[in-house]
């Protein structure tokens, strides 16, 4: 067998279109002079003309590979992802926090610094076709083909996704939920998923027919709300609403007179306070002030709230008092109650010494305890 024959043009044999192939992959498009040199046989200008008539220009190829990468299979087709909006987009520090939320987004390449499925040309760097292959290797590497060419649809897809929906700019899109209340909000949030499945379009036309139907909800009950106090002019619900407002600010004075109550033996923090409270009726802003800190200087927690907690039925008034102050839940206070009265019994008395030691609490706390217990006649000194 000889290769003296030509393929494409006469003056070019079959072996020098074999060698003008291997050089242009040796030494790069364009660079002539070395594909001359490597080709020993013809100059750089033959080389280049050659080349680009046959395998460039060749109408041939147009009409077959352009076509191919025309069709359905290839919608897919690599694009630059854009980021939005079109001002010169941040060029964050490779691993700084910006960079993560962007995925590692690199602009000025207008792609990611690892793709999805990153490895998946691992699978494939070895394979190489050879004619002495079998018919079960050769169909065996065809199929390990035609599953990277599925990787590479599904990288493809989610860029389409990703272009589609502008999802680039992270923080933008964090900043257009925000817009939305919260139930709203949380509805985006769940149907986020879906918006692989459609469009951009009609995706954000789905989340906006939700936002106006809860705008909708809002304005009803708030219609209905007139409607049961007997309102039944919009002028009438000016003063309605003028006159909630007022009794929703006195219901929050009375809030804050209940939480300042317990601080009504330290007159410095009471003094405070209703310094406070007569800037606001006089529509001046109160200075800030903390009415939390007595006079020992030490920071004083509030009582505890025992109303719904488990126990609380079993206590009587004072118990219930000793655990609002010393901020104890009912369950806790009955379990060390019990504990120091079979501890009391058993040895005839009991020390403050022996109660710590047998409550594994604060000590201030162990101590008002075993005092309260002492004084009701539960418990009787050592």
């Amino acid at each position: 067998m000889t290769s003296d024959f030509p393929v494409l043009e006469s003056g070019w044999t079959a072996q020098e279109e074999m060698t003008l192939l291997e050089a242009v992959m040796d030494c790069g498009f364009g660079n002539w002079q070395d594909v001359a040199y490597q080709m020993r046989s013809k100059t750089k200008e033959e080389c280049e003309s050659h080349y680009m008539k046959n395998f460039i220009n060749n109408p041939l190829f147009s009409s077959t590979l352009l076509s191919l990468r025309k069709t359905k299979d290839l919608r897919f087709a690599e694009g630059a992802i854009p980021f939005k909006p079109t001002d010169d987009p941040p060029r964050p520090t490779f691993d700084s926090v910006l960079s993560r939320d962007m995925a590692g987004y690199m602009p000025a390449r207008a792609d990611f610094m690892e793709e999805f499925d990153n490895y998946a040309e691992w699978d494939l760097k070895d394979i190489d076709f050879v004619d002495d292959d079998s018919d079960i290797l050769r169909a065996l590497k065809l199929s390990v083909v035609d599953i990277y060419h599925s990787r590479l649809k599904e990288r493809q897809r989610r860029k389409k996704v990703i272009r589609d929906h502008g999802l680039i700019n992270l923080r933008k899109f964090q900043m257009l939920e925000r817009c939305y209340p919260k139930e709203v909000q949380e509805l985006y949030d769940v149907m986020r998923r879906f918006a692989r499945v459609v469009g951009p379009i009609e995706h954000d036309k789905f989340v906006e027919s939700h936002a106006l139907e809860f705008d909708l909800r809002r304005e009803i009950r708030r219609l209905q709300e007139y409607r049961k106090a007997g309102i039944k002019s919009f002028c009438s619900a000016k003063v309605y609403e003028r006159a909630k407002r007022m009794r929703e600010e006195e219901r929050r004075k009375r809030t804050m007179l209940c939480d300042v109550l317990q601080y009504i033996q330290d007159g410095r923090a009471c003094q405070q306070w209703l310094s406070k409270q007569a800037a606001i009726d006089a529509g001046i802003t109160p200075a800030v002030t903390t009415i939390t800190v007595s006079a020992t200087g030490r920071r004083s927690a509030p009582p505890l709230n025992l109303t719904g907690l488990p126990g609380t039925e079993k206590l009587n008034e004072r118990e219930k008092e000793l655990c609002q102050v010393v901020r104890l839940v009912p369950g806790a206070y009955l379990e060390y109650k019990q504990a120091l009265l079979n501890e009391c019994r058993r040895q005839g008395g009991l020390r403050l010494a022996q109660a710590r030691a047998l409550i594994k609490i604060d000590v201030n706390k162990t101590r008002k305890i075993y005092d309260f217990l002492i004084k009701e006649g539960y418990i009787t000194k050592a």
